[in-house]
């Protein structure tokens, strides 16, 4: 594996171009091109002022489109990445049957250039959450941080399923549901404090706020986006040690995963 990152290493320039070319084919044909990326936020925030603001309104939560805008961009960043990172490997079939390169840049420049989509929809986010009179605090320093762990996350998730779609072609139909489930089960359009400290289930009772965190490592990414950019604190550090341990171990795998089965890419696709 690390004789492979050191080769991965070596066609930088390639991964570099692949990301230039995501984001160009993303916006290609587009009046306003990459001003969507600023755009798509300013109108997620008209969406949640009103249907937070007027029709769902919670009296608990001072600007809630700011908490809920917190926790979309970043699950954007996640959703796109994965789903955008499934049929990279078959998507690019033409190159991997006729030049050799490592395969793995091919998920990895999706998941990076939806990185770069997300990073600059941030700044949107702040200016807003400034107007709104969201104060922003020295917590955000540590932003980087949710950033790097669920970079990790979605690399191994991505590295993982787009080798299982290159043998089973099948499976971006099966996640396209699965993410939907995904959203739901991460507390975005909630937060973790709304649901109950105790549930009983086929007859186990359980702390459903406890095991969202333990389960879903997304809602301890999603829990810190909002706790830097909102609540301007950094609040339950264990479940996030936990969440970066997750992460790191799930990039493994996945990238063992995709080394084990890459010598079969030109074959099967």
């Amino acid at each position: 594996m690390i004789q492979h990152l050191k080769e991965l290493w070596a066609y930088r320039d390639l991964v570099y171009n692949l990301v230039v070319r995501d984001l160009k084919v993303r916006y290609k044909n587009s009046l306003l091109g990459i001003l969507w990326s600023w755009l798509n936020p300013l109108l997620m925030m008209l969406i949640f002022t009103f249907v937070f603001g007027y029709m769902w309104r919670n009296r608990t939560i001072d600007n809630p489109h700011i908490l809920f805008l917190s926790a979309l961009l970043p699950w954007n960043f996640f959703t796109g990445a994965v789903l955008g990172g499934i049929p990279s490997i078959v998507g690019n079939g033409h190159l991997v049957k006729k030049v050799y390169f490592p395969r793995e840049a091919l998920p990895i420049s999706v998941v990076f250039s939806n990185l770069i989509n997300f990073l600059i929809s941030l700044p949107v986010l702040l200016l807003l959450s400034l107007i709104s009179g969201v104060p922003l605090t020295g917590w955000l320093l540590f932003l980087p941080i949710p950033i790097l762990i669920q970079v990790m996350f979605a690399l191994g998730i991505v590295l993982f399923l787009s080798t299982l779609e290159v043998f089973y072609r099948d499976t971006h139909m099966m996640m396209d549901v699965g993410m939907q489930a995904w959203f739901f089960l991460t507390p975005i359009v909630y937060t973790f404090r709304d649901l109950p400290e105790t549930l009983t289930l086929m007859g186990i009772t359980f702390n459903p706020q406890v095991w969202l965190f333990r389960l879903n490592p997304m809602a301890s990414i999603i829990n810190t986006y909002q706790d830097i950019l909102y609540n301007g604190t950094l609040t339950r550090l264990d479940f996030l040690s936990r969440t970066a341990v997750t992460a790191f171990i799930v990039l493994v795998v996945g990238y063992w995963f995709f080394l084990k089965f890459s010598r079969r890419f030109g074959e099967m696709v």
